[in-house]
C-alpha cells in the first residue's frame, strides 16, 4: 500500500547520522532512490526534503536470508504448538493441520512483511511451500502479499519442497512451474533423512536448478556424517554445473560433529564452489561457526526461519534482535565480534540474495535503517525501535513514515 510510503521530494537530506566507520555524525543525500553524496553539513536547497536522523547509527537495510513468511500466523488468531520436537513429527503435524488454520493467508502474510518493514528489514528469501496438496497457492500468496505493500520490502521466494521431493511425486513438475512464476530458487529438504534417496533428490534439484537457471538453496537438518556427507555431494554437483556462487545451504546442524581435520578440507572445499550458508540461531539446534566461516571466508547470512506458525509460537521478524541471537548463542562479546554477526543480518545476507549497489557508499541503492545507538553492538544488544526505515530512497516507517 503506498499509503505506507512518505511522499518527498525529488531529492532527500538525511541529516546527522552516524554510519558504524565514522567519526563523526554525517548527512547523506539521496536522489532517484540512491545514495548521491555523503558529507558534513550539506547544505539543503528549497526543492529537498530534510529529515532530522537524531544522531543515530545509520545501517543498510537488514536482510532475512531465511524465513517462511508463507506460514505465518501473525495477525490473527493463537494457534497452539501441537507438534513433537523431531523434524518428521513437526513436517507430519504441519500437513496434517496446515489446511486447518487457514494456510497460506495473504492476510497474514502481508501483515509480517509489515512487521519485517517495520524492524527495519528491506529484503527477505523466503521458502514457500510447494507440493501436490497446496500446489501453487503458497507462491501465488507470497506474491500478492509483496505486491499489495507498494515496495515496502523486496521479497525473493525459493520453491521450497517442505513434504519432500522424490517422495512426493508430481513435486518436481511443480517447482519447475513456481521458477517460471518468478520464484528465484530451488529449494530441497534432508535429501537423505526425508526423502531416504540423497542422490534422487540432489540430482532432481540441481537438474531443474541447470535447466531453468535459477539458483538452489537447500535446507539440511541431517546431522553427523550423513549430513557431512550430503554438504559433499552438494559441493560436486555445484562445480560440475558451473553453479559457484549460486548454492546456499540452511542450517547444516551436522557441522557441529565435525573434526578439525574434516572442517578444514570442506572449508577448502566450499570457498572454491562459492556456497553461502544460513543460520537461524534457534531453540538449541547447532549455530553455524561465525569466526570461524568469517576468517575462511566463507559467506554466512542469517533469517528469522519460522515466525509464529506450526513449527515454532516463537518469532517476531526483527533481525536486529536475530543478529542478537546469534551473537550470544556463539559468545561473541567484543565490539568487533558483535559487527561480524550483525553482517550476517546485512552485506552477508545481500551476498546470499546477490543484490547489487547495496551498502551506504554513494552509488548504492537507498535501502538503510536508523537505530538510536552510538554504535553496533549497542544496536544488536539493545534492538530498540528503529528511528526511520528507507526503501528506494523514501521513508516506509519510524518517525517520518507519517503512518
Amino acid at each position: 500500500m503506498t499509503s505506507n510510503i512518505t511522499s518527498i521530494t525529488s531529492e532527500l537530506l538525511l541529516r546527522n547520522v552516524r554510519r558504524p566507520a565514522d567519526t563523526g555524525l554525517v548527512d547523506i543525500r539521496i536522489a532517484d532512490g540512491r545514495i548521491l553524496s555523503i558529507g558534513r553539513q550539506q547544505p539543503a536547497g528549497p526543492d529537498v526534503t530534510s529529515i532530522d536522523g537524531g544522531g543515530g547509527l545509520l545501517l543498510p537495510g537488514l536482510v532475512d536470508s531465511h524465513c517462511h513468511v508463507d506460514k505465518t500466523f501473525w495477525g490473527g488468531p493463537w494457534v497452539a504448538h501441537t507438534a513433537g520436537p523431531s523434524v518428521a513429527e513437526r513436517i507430519a503435524d504441519e500437513r496434517e493441520r496446515r489446511f486447518k488454520v487457514g494456510y497460506p493467508s495473504v492476510e497474514r502474510t502481508t501483515a509480517l512483511l509489515k512487521q519485517m518493514s517495520l524492524c527495519g528489514t528491506t529484503h527477505i528469501r523466503t521458502h514457500t511451500d510447494v507440493d501436490p496438496d497446496v500446489g501453487l497457492r503458497g507462491i501465488e500468496t507470497v506474491q500478492a502479499a509483496a505486491g499489495s505493500l507498494g515496495g515496502i520490502i523486496d521479497v525473493q521466494q525459493v520453491a521450497f519442497p517442505q513434504q519432500g521431493l522424490v517422495s512426493r511425486p508430481g513435486t518436481a513438475s511443480l517447482l519447475k512451474d513456481a521458477v517460471k512464476m518468478g520464484a528465484k530458487a530451488i529449494g530441497g529438504v534432508d535429501p537423505a533423512g526425508l526423502d531416504r534417496d540423497p542422490l534422487g533428490q540432489l540430482d532432481a534439484i540441481f537438474d531443474i536448478a541447470d535447466s531453468t537457471g535459477c539458483e538452489v538453496d537447500i535446507h539440511l537438518h541431517d546431522p553427523g556424517e550423513l549430513g557431512v556427507w550430503q554438504i559433499w555431494r552438494i559441493i560436486e554437483r555445484t562445480r560440475s554445473l558451473g553453479m559457484e556462487g549460486k548454492v546456499s545451504i540452511g542450517h547444516a546442524f551436522c557441522w557441529a560433529a565435525m573434526s578439525p581435520e574434516i572442517e578444514s578440507s570442506l572449508l577448502d572445499a566450499l570457498a572454491k564452489a562459492g556456497i553461502t550458508f544460513t543460520t537461524a540461531a534457534v531453540f538449541s539446534r547447532p549455530v553455524l561457526p561465525v569466526r570461524t566461516f568469517n576468517n575462511r571466508g566463507i559467506t554466512l547470512g542469517c533469517g528469522n526461519d519460522g515466525v509464529r506458525d506450526l513449527w515454532s509460537p516463537y518469532g517476531n521478524g526483527d533481525m536486529l534482535e536475530r543478529a542478537m541471537f546469534l551473537a550470544y548463542r556463539s559468545d561473541l562479546r567484543k565490539d568487533e565480534d558483535i559487527e561480524v554477526a550483525l553482517n550476517c543480518a546485512t552485506y552477508n545476507g545481500a551476498k546470499i540474495l546477490r543484490l547489487e549497489d547495496y551498502g551506504m557508499d554513494e552509488g548504492c541503492k537507498a535501502d538503510l535503517v536508523v537505530v538510536p545507538a552510538r554504535n553496533v553492538a549497542e544496536a544488536v544488544v539493545m534492538h530498540p525501535a528503529r528511528s526511520l526505515v528507507f526503501k528506494n530512497g523514501k521513508v516506509v516507517a519510524g518517525a517520518g513514515a507519517g503512518n
